[in-house]
């Protein structure tokens, strides 16, 4: 094995013997949480070594990123499941239906519309989890929580598979609380599966009944600090989801 592979193979054990604590305490195990290696920003020879360590679960922000590298490795390793975790603009609901197998980031009326195109017009239905803003925060994606119960509606009625819902709770505040709401918000609607928690706090979302963490630092290390857009002004990368 190479310094990478065995990296990675560590990071990767050291997450799931995490993940295992915090679901004994819960009353569960490991095998009811399912791990989504968020993998924004990684090259395929970063990827590759997790997917030898036996990882088989990915998450990526962007379409475009996802199909410079995603279909390579997918014809090397035939067995992998690809998430997108990051916002979704409708004009790219056709290119998300044909490369991912789950969408986490349904959170709007008109997505939802180009999306059940997107899903009618390729003859496939992709499973969708319901993103919900569940910090009222202006710079974030997601539904709006009165608005969340309208959107599960419409998604049914457009056939379009709901697993569950998912957020990203305010950053520097206890995560606690907003996981907890979630997963209430979930049991009102006959939900089953939350996608929550991330590297800093995926222990906690599992205690309060996470079903998918999204964890990439914990299992790739430490990204790059992000640059400002030139002439922006600013460095804030709109409802990043990366853990």
């Amino acid at each position: 094995m190479t310094t990478d592979s065995i990296e990675a193979a560590d990071r990767l054990a050291q997450v799931r013997d995490a993940m295992g604590r915090a679901a004994r305490l819960s009353g569960r195990t490991a095998d009811d949480i399912r791990l989504i290696a968020v993998s924004k920003t990684q090259g395929a020879d970063a990827i590759r070594p997790l997917i030898e360590a036996g990882q088989r679960v990915f998450g990526e922000n962007r379409v475009q990123e996802a199909e410079s590298k995603w279909p390579g490795l997918r014809e090397e390793f035939a067995d992998l499941a690809l998430h997108l975790v990051g916002q979704l603009q409708s004009n790219k609901a056709g290119d998300a239906v044909a490369l991912f197998d789950v969408i986490h980031s349904l959170d709007r009326p008109s997505l939802l519309t180009a999306l059940a195109k997107a899903m009618d017009a390729a003859g496939k239905r992709v499973p969708c989890y319901i993103q919900v803003n569940i910090g009222a925060e202006e710079q974030k994606g997601g539904c709006a929580i009165a608005d969340t119960p309208a959107l599960i509606r419409a998604a049914r009625d457009a056939d379009i598979p709901l697993l569950g819902l998912m957020c990203v709770p305010p950053a520097d505040v206890e995560p606690a609380p907003f996981f907890a709401l979630l997963a209430k918000m979930a049991r009102e609607e006959g939900l089953e599966r939350l996608s929550m928690g991330m590297s800093g706090d995926f222990e906690t979302a599992i205690m309060l009944g996470a079903t998918d963490i999204r964890v990439g630092t914990a299992l790739f290390g430490e990204r790059p600090a992000a640059r400002p857009t030139p002439g922006s002004g600013r460095g804030m990368i709109r409802n990043s989801r990366a853990g």
